[in-house]
């Protein structure tokens, strides 16, 4: 009876251990894998950044040309007001 569990005890061994070495080079395998993924997410997150940047750049350029055009608006309805009034008078 211990031949018989020193033989299985021997063959699970060699099973294992012949396993283990395709497993370490799965486990490699991931690893390279998990790296390339963190550097693509990274490049996606610095793009996703650079893209917001450039969206807040141009709609803060587009609200100062806004700004500007209300602002002429306004000294062209006072311009008028004025050349009413000098009109009349």
């Amino acid at each position: 009876m211990n031949k018989i569990a020193l033989t299985i005890a021997a063959v699970a061994s060699l099973g294992l251990a012949a396993c283990q070495g395709s497993d370490t080079a799965a486990t490699n395998e991931t690893g390279t894998d998990n790296t390339e993924m963190g550097a693509t997410t990274n490049e996606a997150v610095t793009d996703v950044n650079a893209a917001t940047t450039d969206a807040m750049n141009a709609a803060d350029a587009e609200l100062d040309n806004a700004t500007q055009s209300v602002e002429n608006a306004s000294e062209a309805v006072a311009n008028a007001a004025d050349a009413a009034t000098t009109n009349t008078q």
